[in-house]
């Protein structure tokens, strides 16, 4: 049987918040009214959570990581400590944009390293990994390996997060060393290959 949500006494879970059955708010944390969270997810300390967030199972999110309105990060995530998330593309303090939210979309299984950027209005692929320290100002192909300011893509990533011994563009196959799972490029597209 899972056990219920939990919370840290100091955590800061609004009436209306939705947590999934197992999953644990830690120190200092604010999860807003609006907040979806599902099964199984694990929110370090100083963690804040907008309204318009959904958030599935399985996810961490580290330490000081503030998850804002308009954000989506899909089962299995990973959130490194201080990674950051926007949602207006053009901020002023003196200008309310809060209509002009851009959606911002991590996909299943992807990982954010630690102190990396998710510009606002982009999609973050299916088991991509993102650097730590990077910056991600456009949309992240399914298990695209990205690093840099701003990102670009430097290789290919398996599920089970072991480097793809694949060019960054072209045509073949590689191993995931770890599992032995298939995958294929194709151009700019990597899928992995169904096992018989």
């Amino acid at each position: 049987m899972t056990s219920p949500a939990w919370h840290h006494d100091t955590a800061i879970i609004d009436t209306g918040a939705q947590l999934g059955a197992g999953t644990k708010v830690w120190h200092f944390s604010h999860i807003c009214a609006g907040a979806r969270i599902g099964e199984g997810c694990s929110l370090g300390q100083n963690v804040f959570v907008g309204n318009d967030v959904v958030i599935g199972s399985g996810v961490k999110i580290q330490n000081n990581v503030s998850v804002y309105d308009a954000v989506t990060l899909e089962d299995d995530v990973f959130c490194g400590p201080s990674a950051v998330f926007t949602n207006v593309y053009n901020p002023r303090a003196a200008v309310s944009r809060k209509s002009e939210y851009l959606r911002t979309v991590v996909k299943r299984g992807a990982t954010l390293g630690a102190n990396c950027t998710i510009v606002c209005g982009t999609t973050v692929g299916q088991y991509a990994f993102v650097g730590a320290g990077s910056v991600v100002n456009r949309d992240v192909p399914d298990y695209a390996l990205m690093v840099g300011v701003p990102a670009r893509r430097i290789g290919w990533m398996s599920r089970n997060g072991e480097r793809l011994g694949l060019a960054v563009r072209g045509e073949g196959e590689a191993t995931c060393p770890a599992t032995g799972e298939r995958y294929r490029l194709s151009g700019d597209v990597v899928t992995r290959l169904e096992t018989p």
